[in-house]
């Protein structure tokens, strides 16, 4: 394969949100041909705040997305659909803030960000910004595959998955009550 081990380490989750504390155990083929390692990204939740329960839906998440890249490696896939797939399921869930469930803006606004990197060439796409595209990292993707771009932001953004025919919606749909309620304690904090 194709450097493999290179695209996979371009995966960003950004904002995702367990940190280096849980990093995901990589999953490595029986050939030792590629490997996936995954981690929950950045911020962090202390261990005392954290439930047993909440700890294993956020373990059983980052399973899933380990899980949905290596079904693609194992089948033959490229490395940027396995990157893909598996930040997707990140974004698709609350626990994470990839995507539903991302942190607030001081204004109360939620607004993603992505990138991909596939290494075997170096050519990467990223956006910022977004608020109605539900997948930022198929968004980065199209950027890298589609565009003379590398990064779009904005408005720009939103247009260009548009026309990419990414799927839109709601700027509610990333919200969650709990990213609120973060949000109201670091403005009450501030005064």
């Amino acid at each position: 394969m194709k450097s493999v081990a290179k695209a996979v380490a371009g995966l960003i989750a950004l904002g995702a949100t367990l940190g280096a504390a849980s990093m995901s155990s990589a999953q490595t083929a029986p050939d030792g041909q590629w490997s996936l390692a995954i981690h929950g990204g950045a911020g962090v939740i202390e261990r005392a705040n954290l439930s047993p329960e909440r700890d294993a839906l956020y373990r059983q998440g980052l399973q899933q997305a380990l899980d949905a890249g290596q079904a693609i490696l194992a089948a033959g896939g490229t490395a940027m659909d396995a990157v893909e797939a598996a930040v997707q399921v990140l974004e698709n869930n609350p626990l994470f803030n990839a995507g539903k469930g991302a942190v607030f803006t001081s204004a109360g606004t939620n607004e993603l960000d992505a990138a991909i990197m596939d290494g075997t060439d170096l050519n990467a796409g990223a956006v910022a910004g977004l608020t109605r595209t539900k997948s930022p990292i198929a968004a980065a993707r199209a950027i890298m595959e589609r565009s003379p771009h590398v990064m779009l932001i904005g408005e720009g953004a939103e247009t260009f998955a548009i026309s990419a025919g990414l799927e839109q919606v709601d700027p509610s749909y990333f919200f969650t009550e709990s990213r609120w309620q973060a949000l109201e304690k670091v403005l009450r904090d501030r005064g």
